[in-house]
């Protein structure tokens, strides 16, 4: 009998921002504001890298599948949230909420990996440029991205798998915006600890090891860089990684905080703000980074925009 009382619940309640009352109302025009500037910019750079030749390069490559990543991220999250923040009713079903929470992890994971593989291909670049087109071939470059997104997709059955067979009878109102791991998790009415535990062993798999590479790559590329005699080479091969370290910082930055601790230290309110950064202002941030301080994506763009908007007249 208290078997069957306990998975009874067939939604769950997004709290949310509930509690900012009429914030709420300009929490949704901001929020769509940066949500269809990042639409546009993804899109952009995505455009950009498909019709200008001089990008077609292993790095570009990459650049536009983690835009493309990026923005069916964005996709997961941020239609629900903006629908929530104006509807009275801010519920989600249980398969919503599971299919929710499988896409934002591997998608999430899939970004973590493709940054490492980024990582890799200016290790490359830089450190043995004689044979980068060999190494970097056009086949490891889509071998590398399936790995990416394989990986992240197994992910996050398991990490599914793990929080939704917790059985949950204590309450159906989710901390939060998202469907997100530890905010459900926490719902359960049984103990989590051993399930918490491997949700933790797969956040440092995710995050610490790709850091751990990349950091491992740019020690090299860094070494690589020192080397080179003038000041002019040192500038130009630096400038190839800043956007990509900028990148990094962000990205690891946010999800660390939120994933490499314990359940118990976490806190609705900052982290819920945290979630922001990572959920809406990232997925911004990273067209724009690569295209502000990336002169060849800006040189393109100036290409494209003059080629379609001036057409040549005969």
């Amino acid at each position: 009998m208290r078997r069957q009382n306990q998975s009874m619940i067939t939604e769950f309640i997004l709290i949310g921002f509930s509690n900012l009352g009429d914030l709420q109302i300009l929490l949704f025009f901001l929020f769509l504001l940066v949500y269809l500037t990042t639409l546009m910019a993804n899109a952009t750079i995505m455009t950009v890298i498909r019709l200008d030749r001089t990008l077609h390069t292993p790095m570009y490559f990459f650049l536009f599948v983690l835009s493309c990543s990026e923005t069916c991220y964005t996709l997961v999250i941020v239609p629900k949230m903006l629908t929530n923040l104006l509807s009275t009713s801010q519920t989600i079903s249980f398969p919503a909420c599971a299919a929710q929470l499988y896409f934002f992890v591997g998608l999430a994971c899939t970004n973590c990996f493709l940054i490492a593989v980024m990582g890799y291909d200016r290790y490359v670049a830089i450190c043995n440029p004689l044979n980068y087109t060999l190494v970097v071939s056009r086949a490891t470059c889509v071998q590398l991205v399936l790995a990416s997104s394989c990986c992240g997709f197994l992910i996050s059955v398991v990490v599914n798998v793990l929080v939704f067979s917790v059985p949950f009878c204590a309450s159906n109102r989710i901390n939060h915006f998202f469907c997100d791991i530890f905010p459900v998790i926490k719902l359960g009415c049984t103990d989590t600890n051993v399930k918490e535990m491997v949700i933790f062993f797969l956040s440092i798999l995710v995050l610490l090891v790709p850091l751990v590479l990349i950091f491992i790559s740019y020690v090299f590329i860094v070494s690589t860089i020192l080397k080179i005699a003038s000041a002019e080479g040192q500038r130009k091969a630096f400038a190839t990684c800043a956007s990509h370290l900028t990148v990094v910082i962000v990205h690891y930055g946010c999800a660390s905080f939120i994933y490499l601790r314990p359940t118990s230290l976490y806190s609705s309110e900052k982290d819920r703000l945290v979630a922001v950064t990572y959920t809406v202002i990232t997925p911004l941030l990273n067209p724009l980074v690569y295209t502000l301080r990336n002169k060849e994506v800006k040189t393109a763009l100036s290409k494209v925009l003059s080629r379609y908007s001036f057409p040549k007249t005969v």
